[in-house]
């Protein structure tokens, strides 16, 4: 590992950021399924990528909540 070079992991590092990003804001707005919000907020941010796939595939309930 150390060979690898900084600069060759920033952008895994910098995409890994976005989907959890993405999978929050889609939290925010979206309903959900099977576990509370705030828990699927941590189980995206623990296991990225496989917390944020799970929501997104099995924790989301396709609905928009409506203020």
């Amino acid at each position: 590992m150390s060979n690898v070079p900084m600069a060759a992991l920033a952008p895994l590092v910098l995409v890994a950021l976005c989907f959890v990003g993405f999978c929050w804001y889609d939290l925010s707005r979206s309903r959900v399924r099977y576990l509370p919000r705030w828990l699927w907020a941590i189980v995206c941010l623990i296991s990225i990528p496989l917390g944020g796939i799970v929501y997104l595939v099995v924790g989301r309930d396709g609905g928009v909540e409506r203020g």
